[in-house]
Formats: structure tokens, C-alpha cells, sequence
């Protein structure tokens, strides 16, 4: 097995200032590929704490990753760790220089003379193309170790992991199959409780039960290795009969995008109306591409669930839509759902422990809910059910 880790850099990530989704995109991504990170560190924007990192991962790691670090201000240090670490200069990339120019003249733009950083790397250095920006990458061998360094955006490392890094590890390594990850969605139930009711499976060499908790969802994985697929395969239906009635979604697509899916399959357009979730149902699913036909956010206002569910039905009607979906305001610790079909209208009062949870976990949850009930609706369940720490106090259908 390949020992591979990431080093973060900058004091803008070491100190919290943002979030390193790069390093939870490329965990995610090099585990799907077989190559699990066995390590991450951070460091900020000091050369000598670069330095010093670089060389002590070399002696322990196959594969290092650097991200970020290789722009053209003062305290981006990365090229200049790797020289130092290696004991030599930096030089000039003629070639990318070009491409830098030429990338400013296309848009319109001067270049900084500062930016001519971004073209010098370590003398020994492998050059690594970035076909999406103005920081070029590039790989050192030190010690034990390959390194590579990425620039910081994003948009930019994705690509270059992908088309750059990747090919490369392939072809110095061999790299061992990929594992097998199975996963399902909850909502409703609390992690301790499925983790309970999933003690007693005895799953095989190498196999494990894990747990993904994100408010208001928790999701179960199954990860092994892909020679126990069989084994692995044979137990997944008890672990989704443990989930039972909590489960919303299998794999990782999402709800909203199956509920897009389901409404299209189905020729149905959707109506929304919100109050509490404040438009959040309309962001989510719309991004997913949900056939929206009329969304609204309205300002809360206290409702019967009688109310509500008449509210919805001719929100329906009068947009002529094939689905109508509203969430009322929170008064009193409890607020109204509302789904309306041709079929018939459901709604239910639930009510919310407000001290426990901030506002957007709140909103996050009472979305959750909504849209499972038109999950329910769009798979032939009942839309009134169960919902574990969810208190349903009353139901009506009309």
C-alpha cells in the first residue's frame, strides 16, 4: 500500500480563517481511487516550519501532496520550501512564463511583474501543467518521497489532481483496487440508535461499519475491500433493514437530485411555499434541477394545520402544478408541513425543541422533512410516519 498524505499550507487554513475543502475533496477523491491518505498536516506561512515539514514527511511518506502556497505574493512560500528543503535554487520556467503572458493578453490584462513568481521552481523540479491557471505545479523527489505541489484554488487543484497527478501515480506505482463503499442515508434517527441496532452484525475480514453524522441526516458506510464485494453485498440488506422507514437515499446523489429525477420521470412540476426554511427548499432544489413551476417565501404567520393544507391545495391549483409543497412559521415551538397532490393534500404539525439546535440547523431540518414527505408521496409510502427524534402532534388528510 502506498503511503500518500497531504500538507495544507497557509496561515488562512492553519488558523481556521476558511475551510480546507480541498482536503476533504482530495481524501474523498484518492480513496475512490484506491489510494487512501494515511495522513493530513497543515502548516502555515513560515519558511522554516515549510522546511522543516517537507523534510520530515520525506523520510515517512511514498507520496506528499502540497496544496497551496504558489501564488505571486510575499507570503506564498511553497517554491521556495521545496528549493530549500532540496538545497538548491529556484529557476525560471521560460515556457510557463510565456503561458502567462499569454493568458493575461487573452483577457485583456497587464501582468504584474510580481506574478513572474509563479514561474520559478526548484532546479530539479518536474514540471506539472495547470490548465486552468497562472500558478504552474510541480514534483520533487525528496529523500523517500515524491511531492507534489498544487496551487491553493480549488477549481485549479481539482483539475491538475485529475489530469496531472493521478496519471502520474499510476504510472510509478501499482496501485491496489479500489475499496467497495457502500452507503445509505438516514433522517430521523440518532447515530447511537442505529449504531446500536448494528452491533451485532459480524462482517467480514477487513470490512467496516461506519458513521457519517451531518445534522439533520446521518449516513452508514460500509467500506472493505473490493475481493469481499460478495460478502459485503450479501449483508447490505440487513443494514438497510436496520435503517428501515429512516432511510432517504442509497450512494451519494443526493436527495434533492432524486427528487428531481422522480418529479420529471413522473411529469409533475412542483410549487413552493416557505416561511420558516426561507427559501432554502427553493435553493436546493433548484440546483439539483427540479422541475420548479412557483416558489415564494412569505412572512411567518400563525396557521391551523387545517390552514396549511388548504393553503397548499390551492397553491396547486391555481399554478396548475402536479405537486405543492409549504412549510409555515415557527410559532410556539411547532409549525405545519403541507403536501398537495392531485391525489389528495397531507400536513403535519411538529413540533421543535428551539433551544437545542441553532436557527440554520433548524431550517436545514424542517427542509429535510419537507422533502422527505415528497419522497414518500413520489415512492407509494405513506406521507404520515415515524420520524424517531422528529415529535409529529398531529396529522390531517384531506
Amino acid at each position: 500500500m502506498i503511503n500518500v498524505e497531504m500538507l495544507s499550507t497557509g496561515d488562512e487554513v492553519l488558523y481556521g480563517q476558511i475551510v480546507d475543502t480541498n482536503a476533504a475533496w482530495l481524501a474523498d477523491f484518492l480513496f475512490e481511487q484506491g489510494l487512501p491518505l494515511s495522513r493530513r498536516n497543515t502548516v502555515g506561512d513560515k519558511l522554516d516550519d515549510l522546511v522543516s515539514i517537507l523534510r520530515e514527511r520525506s523520510t515517512q511518506a511514498d507520496v506528499l501532496i502540497v496544496n497551496g502556497g504558489l501564488g505571486p505574493t510575499s507570503d506564498d512560500l511553497s517554491a521556495l520550501a521545496a528549493a530549500t528543503a532540496k538545497g538548491e535554487s529556484l529557476v525560471l520556467h521560460e515556457p510557463w512564463l510565456a503561458q502567462m503572458e499569454k493568458f493575461f493578453k487573452e483577457r485583456g490584462r497587464v501582468m504584474a511583474p510580481s506574478n513572474r513568481k509563479q514561474a520559478e521552481i526548484p532546479a530539479s523540479a518536474e514540471f506539472i501543467d495547470n490548465p486552468v491557471g497562472t500558478a504552474c505545479g510541480f514534483a520533487i523527489k525528496l529523500n523517500r518521497c515524491l511531492i507534489f505541489f498544487t496551487p491553493g484554488v480549488p477549481s485549479e487543484f481539482k483539475v491538475m489532481v485529475q489530469q496531472e497527478i493521478l496519471p502520474r501515480l499510476r504510472a510509478r506505482f501499482e496501485i491496489p483496487e479500489p475499496p467497495l463503499c457502500l452507503r445509505l442515508t438516514t433522517f430521523g434517527r440518532s447515530e447511537s440508535d442505529l449504531a446500536q441496532s448494528l452491533d451485532h452484525l459480524t462482517l467480514p475480514a477487513g470490512v467496516s461499519m461506519g458513521y457519517r453524522s451531518s445534522m439533520p441526516i446521518i449516513e452508514l458506510k460500509l467500506t472493505g475491500p473490493a475481493s469481499e464485494r460478495q460478502a459485503m453485498e450479501a449483508l447490505w440488506p440487513e443494514v438497510k433493514e436496520v435503517a428501515g422507514d429512516s432511510l432517504i437515499f442509497e450512494g451519494t446523489e443526493g436527495l434533492p437530485k432524486q427528487l428531481s429525477r422522480a418529479l420529471q420521470d413522473k411529469q409533475l412540476s412542483l410549487t413552493l411555499s416557505e416561511q420558516f426554511t426561507g427559501g432554502l427548499l427553493a435553493l436546493e432544489l433548484q440546483r439539483a434541477g427540479a422541475p420548479l413551476l412557483a416558489s415564494e417565501v412569505i412572512p411567518s404567520q400563525e396557521e391551523t394545520l387545517a390552514q396549511t393544507a388548504r393553503w397548499a391545495e390551492e397553491r396547486r391549483e391555481n399554478h396548475f402544478a402536479g405537486v405543492a409543497l409549504s412549510v409555515t412559521g415557527l410559532e410556539n415551538e411547532h409549525l405545519n408541513f403541507a403536501l398537495s397532490t392531485a391525489e389528495g393534500t397531507w400536513a403535519l404539525r411538529v413540533k421543535f425543541n428551539t433551544t437545542r439546535h441553532s436557527l440554520v440547523v433548524r431550517q436545514q431540518v424542517c427542509a429535510m422533512m419537507a422533502m422527505n414527505m415528497l419522497r414518500r408521496w413520489l415512492n407509494g409510502m405513506d406521507v404520515a410516519s415515524e420520524h424517531g427524534w422528529i415529535e409529529v402532534v398531529e396529522t390531517l388528510k384531506v
